[in-house]
């Protein structure tokens, strides 16, 4: 068990030359008591956050992760210790003015619903009194990055928007004023799976290219292992369990209270940390939309392909017909697809084998950056990489209880859900 990610592990994550726009968080002795007969909610917790990190807390309901991420920007007041940001004490700040300094995202973002998205976006700049072209500018900005289009949603308001939609514009408000951290307490517990999973993979994708110092509190385990550098477990006041990288939580458990938290399948959860962008892809016939069904079609005949894929000016997917869809089609399609079977280039293994399962095609196309199209994969190539993986000799030592045999796919005939299991049996 460890308190403090070690200078090695620093780097996890973190691409070569990237620059790292977050700082660290140190929690020193932080402790939380609600009277003085009551247990501490958090008592006396040491916790360093790398700079540019993702770290994850998880534990048992009540065990104090929500007390200690709100004591972070100070919506809860710390009983004692020190909360040290960037090498500044902020316990002694005043607390509006480190909130400002932040971001925040709860559940369904947390909007205000008199307010029109461009005007809940622009609300942390406008009290730090940026003028409004720029404040217009940063909107627009970050609408593209969680993936909106400006144009579209800007002036709309949250009762007309999606849960996954209000989502992604809580996140752009917490970023609007370009904090250095970010706070974000069950981020995706409110949508359907489907729209989870699609949020987590823009999340990873944002990280990426932003580097900021994110603490998200979530109560799912695979949604730990799946967003983190760092995973932070938890017992009863906030007494850390362990405090590691998502491969060593799976494969090496610190003690049986973590081992219980993780629950079974461990070995095969860690399957689920491999990672789209470890996977070979295939390049697709690309068209706009301003070509002819005609025109499309003779590209895909000519290159021997049963789809199409239409791409905007920023080379984001807007649809992917099949060649018997062009032919009845009287003009290709300006409006993205809401249901495009599209998985950004941090998503899990897994993810992509559950997007494919509403693929036409038996597919799913790759977006990296700002959902900029970088090709296609397919299940084929997917579930060779997982048996690669497996069979790897670097890969953790699987936990006492599971098998390193070989793995494969199952698809119920019922609801056609795609499961990995061993070789000896049993989903995931």
């Amino acid at each position: 068990m460890s308190s403090q990610a070690s200078a090695e592990g620093q780097q996890n994550g973190q691409g070569a030359g990237q620059e790292v726009t977050g700082v660290p968080i140190l929690l020193d002795g932080v402790t939380k008591q609600y009277g003085s007969k009551s247990a501490p909610a958090v008592d006396h917790l040491t916790l360093e956050i790398p700079a540019g990190s993702t770290v994850m807390f998880v534990g048992p309901s009540g065990c104090g992760k929500t007390t200690t991420m709100k004591m972070i920007n100070r919506l809860i007041e710390p009983t004692e210790g020190s909360i040290v940001i960037d090498g500044e004490d902020v316990t002694t700040m005043n607390g509006d003015e480190l909130r400002r300094r932040m971001g925040y995202v709860i559940q369904a973002g947390g909007l205000f619903p008199h307010m029109t998205v461009a005007a809940n976006i622009g609300m942390v700049p406008k009290m730090l009194g940026w003028d409004k072209q720029r404040i217009a500018s940063r909107v627009d900005e970050l609408l593209e990055l969680v993936s909106l289009d400006p144009g579209q949603y800007r002036d709309r308001y949250p009762k007309q928007l999606s849960g996954g939609q209000q989502q992604r514009v809580g996140v752009a408000r917490a970023l609007a004023a370009d904090p250095p951290v970010l706070l974000m307490d069950e981020p995706f517990g409110a949508v359907d799976p489907i729209t989870r999973q699609r949020l987590q993979e823009e999340m990873i994708s944002i990280q990426q290219e932003l580097k900021k110092t994110i603490v998200i509190v979530t109560h799912d385990i695979d949604e730990a292992v799946k967003l983190g550098d760092w995973v932070v477990v938890f017992d009863e006041g906030a007494h850390i369990q362990q405090y590691d990288s998502p491969e060593r939580i799976l494969s090496d458990p610190a003690n049986d209270f973590v081992a219980d938290f993780v629950g079974r399948g461990a070995g095969l959860k860690t399957l689920g940390l491999a990672r789209v962008h470890e996977v070979p892809r295939m390049e697709a016939v690309v068209v706009t939309p301003e070509q002819t069904p005609a025109e499309a079609l003779r590209q895909a005949e000519e290159s021997g392909h049963g789809h199409v894929l239409v791409l905007d000016k920023q080379q984001r997917p807007i649809a992917w017909p099949s060649v018997e869809q062009l032919r009845r089609a009287e003009k290709l399609p300006h409006i993205h697809e809401e249901n495009l079977p599209v998985v950004g280039t941090g998503a899990t293994l897994e993810d992509a084998l559950d997007t494919m399962l509403v693929s036409r095609a038996g597919a799913a196309l790759v977006v990296g950056a700002r959902g900029r199209f970088e090709g296609v994969v397919d299940l084929d190539t997917v579930m060779e990489t997982l048996r690669d993986r497996r069979a790897g000799e670097n890969q953790p030592k699987a936990p006492v209880g599971t098998n390193d045999e070989d793995i494969t796919l199952e698809r119920s005939p019922e609801t056609g859900e795609i499961t990995i299991v061993p070789s000896g049996g049993g989903a995931r």
